[in-house]
């Protein structure tokens, strides 16, 4: 793969008040570090919204109500979805003949590959499917190339006419867009997990779908119908960053392939890339020895003394973020 706040005066204050206590519940005279009976479980550190990019990010501290019934504050944060961190694309090669570099990525049982020309070109061999031909005569590969077509093709029931294109839904068909999400300034870790559900944040009724927020803004969702794009014939690729656009989601990860900011710490930890809608941070895969923790719960967290209980991802090619919420999320009625 390729290598290539506004805030009040008011938040402010909060967020300064929130990192004193942190630090104060860090200290050694508590005994976090285990020696004086100390658990890095019971380590609550708080959202630090200013670790968001500046670019089309509006955050803002209100009250609000967690799931388990929790009053508190929490971070609306009004955003495009659009990265200003990286480019967005290219997805879709044109022609069989195209190198890496013309487009995007496909994630298939745990693995991450380039959408070359070649790999176009291929398909059929590579799913064992004879039905797969994505190309004319020339080697030109069919694509979506308007806005009524990346609507059409990305629709569940995708019509015959589709079949083999690569769909290709671009960021001039959602310029005008924004999302709103909450997150719990400070997160409340539960006894028991939540699965994710088919709702977004502050559903009511059911957990979001969403996993969490990366710092540029955009979302990390849930898993990509992978079966049903390729039921119909079709493939919808993902940029380097793991990432495409619907239209009524905007542009939205996948995978996290490490091009989107990630923050290095400083004692061999995983980098952080963001936070997840219960508020615990999200790290990458591998610590900085190539190894992956040993200890992850069943929705792929664990805690230490630093930074208390966390979330590393999955392996980008799993199509998969975390597994399940272990702290309550913010429902707004």
């Amino acid at each position: 793969m390729k290598n290539d706040l506004k805030f009040s005066l008011k938040a402010l204050l909060l967020m300064s008040l929130g990192a004193m206590m942190c630090f104060s519940c860090n200290s050694d005279d508590d005994g976090d570090d285990g020696s004086n009976g100390g658990d890095s479980e019971d380590i609550v550190v708080s959202v630090d919204a200013s670790l968001f990019s500046q670019g089309d990010l509006t955050i803002t501290m209100v009250p609000c109500t967690l799931s388990d019934g929790t009053e508190t504050d929490c971070w609306e944060i009004l955003t495009s979805s659009i990265p200003s961190d990286h480019e967005q694309g290219p997805w879709c090669p044109d022609n069989i003949t195209d190198g890496d570099e013309k487009g995007g990525i496909w994630l298939e049982n745990g693995n991450v590959y380039d959408v070359s020309g070649e790999f176009i070109q291929n398909m059929a061999a590579f799913y064992g499917d004879e039905e797969w031909l994505m190309y004319d005569d020339n080697g030109d590969i069919f694509k979506t190339e308007t806005l009524e077509d990346c609507i059409n093709a990305a629709n569940p029931n995708v019509g015959e006419e589709y079949k083999n294109f690569c769909v290709e839904c671009l960021p001039s068909y959602v310029t005008d867009l924004t999302q709103t999400y909450f997150i719990p300034v400070t997160p409340v870790k539960l006894d028991t997990s939540i699965s994710f559900g088919g709702m977004g944040p502050g559903g009511g009724d059911g957990a979001p779908s969403q996993r969490g927020l990366a710092f540029n803004g955009v979302i990390f969702d849930a898993p990509a119908p992978t079966d049903a794009i390729l039921g119909a014939y079709t493939i919808a690729p993902f940029d380097d960053a793991g990432g495409h656009i619907n239209t009524g989601a905007g542009y939205h990860y996948h995978a996290a392939t490490g091009v989107s900011t990630q923050l290095s710490q400083d004692d061999g930890h995983a980098a952080m890339i963001g936070y997840a809608m219960d508020g615990h941070g999200i790290y990458s895969q591998l610590d900085t020895d190539g190894s992956e923790p040993d200890d992850l719960d069943e929705c792929r967290g664990h805690a230490d003394d630093t930074r208390g209980y966390h979330y590393h991802v999955d392996n980008p090619g799993n199509n998969n973020f975390i597994n399940c919420l272990a702290g309550a999320y913010a429902v707004m009625n």
